[in-house]
């Protein structure tokens, strides 16, 4: 029998491109401010909420609150569930776009 087609071992909590590319700005321990994450992913305050508590609920990033000077923040990382799950995403997309055979 074939082995399942890399489609299979797509993650869905990636399916979104502002989740994606969340994902991808945070790999290698990188945290940002929301602020900083909102201006590098060129996406409004609603959507990278939206973002960060989705991906939150799946246990892949880990949300920090404090306070710069009187000022609230939000600090945003990857988790290392998180980049394991994007690191085997961006695996399986690579595999679909070599074309590994499965599908034929």
């Amino acid at each position: 029998m074939a082995e399942p087609h890399p489609r299979t071992r797509l993650d869905d909590n990636f399916a979104g491109a502002i989740r994606f590319s969340m994902m991808a700005a945070l790999r290698e321990g990188v945290e940002m401010d929301f602020g900083t994450l909102a201006q590098v992913l060129q996406a409004n305050d609603s959507a990278v909420s939206k973002a960060i508590a989705a991906l939150g609920a799946a246990g892949y990033v880990v949300v920090r609150k404090g306070q710069v000077g009187a000022r609230p923040r939000t600090w945003v990382r990857a988790s290392a569930r998180g980049a394991a799950a994007f690191e085997a995403h961006v695996q399986a997309l690579r595999d679909i776009v070599a074309g590994d055979g499965s599908d034929l």
